[in-house]
């Protein structure tokens, strides 16, 4: 977890308002009056980096408008995400003209370093952790990375990821993306009770290539394939081991992203939402034939203080989906305070789930509903509540399931993205 540190920047005073001297900078926090005009904007510490199409006009766009220091922390949030920056610095000195301004972002890339996406433990499935070493070269980006997750699926899946990036391939409208994971399982009990014995596999590999589309800002459009492979636990008749099943299938994401303000703003917005489509059949050799939808959508509300989190999705599955692609509820993000073994320890094909989150500084409060079944008469809606605290990505929360008779609350602890 970064900490961003603030400098203040004390200007000279100039007619009840403060204007930038050239020796003086502004890190993040400006405090420019607006009758300013932007004379023009650059970027300093690029070398051979370049930026996208849409982000350049974006830029440009301040050039012979008025100083606006909401707008260009946005822009200087939107450089630091693409270009995968450590820090994005704002300068802001006189310009050649009088009441005009040169506005500089100071861009410190990371050209290689180390990530952990994820780093949780639940008390009662134990600890999930993801993390990854990356490189950044000529516009390419190299991730290796470990994972052991005991959170997301019914299964703990352990192993290696890898993954290859271009985000620009042509024109900055598309990106190339490739993954390649290996991975062995490790089952709960419950499941193995409840499974037939040929739907337990031991280890399982997916090749992932993905291309993703700007239709227009917001709006992604992800088309790719995920050619997965996993072999059963079960001998076969002979008594030699299994043979490799596969479940390949082809994936497509519409995906929307807006924000609207930023981190230093009174008040900030943003929404996220997305549906995929993830369709296998036979023409791609397959072992297992179905049809994967999922809509999920998040929407949240910060003034001052004060942040709201709304949240819902819901899917469903038809023909024959292998256990690591069937819906769960009940982990650190979708009914938290009930362990998904208790609902459905071999998941479902059906999933409605719906949350609100509210936090103020660091204290968070939350409250979950959903149902997972297979059939309509299975369907029982589950609630929870918890609370805790959260700051940034770090969490520490407990959480109740609603039901009759005793309860047995879940802890939360650590990053989780």
């Amino acid at each position: 977890m970064k900490v961003l540190s603030f400098l203040t920047l004390i200007l000279a005073p100039l007619a009840g308002c403060g204007v930038p001297d050239d020796d003086q900078t502004n890190s993040q926090e400006l405090n420019v009056n607006s009758r300013y005009t932007v004379e023009s904007v650059h970027l300093l510490g690029l070398r051979s980096v370049t930026i996208s199409d849409t982000l350049r006009r974006d830029l440009d766009k301040l050039v012979g408008h008025r100083f606006d220091d909401s707008a260009l922390r946005r822009l200087a949030i939107r450089i630091k995400s693409e270009l995968r920056a450590s820090e994005v610095k704002i300068k802001a000195i006189r310009g050649t003209q009088p009441d005009h301004l040169i506005v500089d972002f100071e861009v410190k890339p990371e050209r290689y370093g180390l990530n952990v996406a994820r780093f949780l433990y639940n008390s009662k499935e134990g600890w999930t952790g993801d993390g990854s070493a990356f490189v950044n070269a000529a516009g390419n980006a190299f991730t290796f990375g470990l994972l052991s997750d005991a959170d997301s699926s019914l299964e703990r899946y352990s192993g290696v990821h890898a993954t290859f990036e271009r985000k620009n391939v042509f024109t900055d409208r598309v990106r190339l993306h490739f993954e390649f994971d290996s991975f062995h399982e490790a089952w709960n009990p419950t499941t193995l009770a409840a499974a037939e014995p040929a739907d337990i596999y031991r280890t399982r590999q997916d090749i992932m290539p993905e291309t993703t589309i700007v239709l227009f800002q917001p709006l992604e459009l992800d088309l790719g394939v995920n050619f997965a492979r996993f072999r059963p636990s079960l001998p076969n008749q002979a008594g030699s081991a299994a043979k490799t099943e596969s479940a390949n299938a082809v994936v497509s994401t519409l995906r929307y992203h807006q924000r609207w303000g930023s981190e230093h703003d009174e008040q900030e917005q943003e929404l996220n939402g997305s549906y995929s489509v993830q369709y296998s059949t036979n023409l791609f050799d397959t072992d297992d034939v179905y049809s994967r939808n999922l809509a999920n959508a998040r929407y949240r509300f910060r003034h001052v203080h004060n942040t709201v989190e709304v949240g819902f999705l819901a899917g469903e599955i038809s023909g024959n989906a292998p256990l690591f692609e069937r819906f769960v509820l009940g982990n650190s993000t979708t009914l938290r305070g009930w362990s998904k073994f208790d609902l459905d320890p071999l998941g479902g094909s059906h999933i409605i789930h719906g949350s609100i989150d509210y936090r103020y500084r660091f204290f968070q409060a939350f409250y979950d509903t959903g149902a997972i079944w297979d059939r309509p008469e299975e369907r029982s809606q589950k609630q929870s509540i918890g609370t805790g605290f959260k700051v940034d990505t770090f969490q520490l929360a407990v959480a109740f399931p609603i039901r009759s008779g005793r309860a047995e609350p879940i802890f939360y602890a650590g990053l989780n993205f």
